[in-house]
Order: structure tokens, then C-alpha cells, then sequence
């Protein structure tokens, strides 16, 4: 199957929660994360655990159906533990899946985008005009097309009733990929960490406390 066929998986018939993990520090401060490995900080646990008892809400005793699985960054295993935590499970029974980590920023990752538009202005100019398909210097740089691929491998894999932990622009490739939004919009869209984004019967819906 070529990169192509990539673009609109199989969208799994089963529900799916997807949540983002909790503020940081880079993240409070507007710095490019990606895939270096930093803590919630006390905004981002109050976050988690909101979402947790929301989702105790939403699945309560069906909570043993679901398969829960996080990406293995420590900001997104945290989340989960506080969420599992809050719905009166065990905090580390769930799995973790690599291809559910964050897109990498390269060298741009730990700056904002106001010290980038003074030090790169001619690239931040081209990620302004086409942030889906934009890729930062350094060499473990990804566009989002790129990171949709990775995604959509895992979304087809998917069996059974999913609660996903997980990051923004893993959340932006979903978004794309079962059509909800196109590159431009799947880029743009306000990623939230407050809510959790339920996917059931081919709709994306987002749920807030």
C-alpha cells in the first residue's frame, strides 16, 4: 500500500476517547515540544485528572472493555496514570505505543515561535503558509504529513473500545485522517487540553466536563 492509500484509513467501528496530556511548562510558555520528554506541571495534573473523572463519567463500569494505551513520553504517561487514577483503576495498567509520540520539531523544538520569527523569518514565512507540509530544520524533523502515516498505522490496528493518551499533533493527524478537517484546518485546530475527543460511528466529537 503506497503512501497514497495512507491518507484515509479504515476507520475502526469502535469507540475510541482520545485525550491530549496535560499542560507543561513549554507548553504554558508557547515553546515547540515535540519529542523532548517534558513533565505536566501542576496545571496540566489538575487537567488529567478532570478528564479522568469525566471519562469515569462517559464509560464508568464498561471502563474493563476498553484497551488503554498511551505514547510512551513521559508528559503523556503521566496524564494517563492521573486519568486511570481518577476512574479508580490501577494507574500503570495500560500499554504504551511509539507510534503515538509526538511529531518532532527539530532544531525548533525549546523556542518560541516569536524568537523564531526573529532568528528564522524566511521559515517561519513558509511553515505560515503550509504548516501541514512544513518541515523545520534538523535532522529527526517531521512534516505532518509524515506523522499522519505513523498514525494512521496505528488507528487501523485498533480491535476494540480504545482510550488513547496522546498529543497534539497525533490529534491533528486523527482529525485529518477520518476527514473531519482538511490539512489547513487539522493544523489550525485548537488542540485542547480540558476535553476529550471522542471518536464512535465515523464522528469526531468533542466532549468537555
Amino acid at each position: 500500500l503506497g503512501r497514497q492509500g495512507l491518507s484515509r484509513p479504515m476507520i475502526p467501528n469502535v469507540p475510541i476517547y482520545l485525550i491530549r496530556h496535560g499542560q507543561t511548562d513549554w507548553n504554558a510558555e508557547g515553546r515547540f515540544q515535540g519529542q523532548h520528554d517534558i513533565p505536566l506541571n501542576d496545571i496540566g495534573r489538575r487537567q488529567a485528572d478532570a478528564n479522568g473523572h469525566l471519562l469515569q463519567s462517559l464509560i464508568g463500569a464498561r471502563a474493563g472493555d476498553y484497551a488503554f494505551v498511551a505514547s510512551p513520553m513521559h508528559r503523556t504517561r503521566e496524564t494517563m496514570e492521573i486519568v486511570r487514577r481518577a476512574m479508580g483503576l490501577a494507574p500503570e495498567a495500560y500499554t504504551t505505543n511509539a507510534a503515538l509520540i509526538e511529531l518532532s520539531f527539530g532544531d525548533w523544538e525549546g523556542h518560541t515561535l516569536a524568537e523564531l520569527r526573529n532568528l528564522s523569518p524566511e521559515a517561519v514565512a513558509r511553515r505560515d503558509a503550509d504548516k501541514w507540509n512544513f518541515i523545520p530544520p534538523g535532522e529527526k524533523a517531521e512534516i505532518y504529513e509524515i506523522l499522519s502515516w505513523r498514525v494512521s498505522g496505528w488507528l487501523q490496528s485498533v480491535t476494540g473500545p480504545t482510550v488513547c493518551v496522546t498529543h497534539g499533533g497525533v490529534i491533528r493527524s486523527i482529525l485529518k485522517l477520518c476527514a473531519a478537517s482538511g490539512a489547513i484546518e487539522a493544523s489550525e485546530a485548537d488542540i485542547r487540553q480540558d476535553r476529550i475527543l471522542s471518536l464512535a460511528d465515523g464522528a469526531l466529537t468533542w466532549i468537555a466536563p
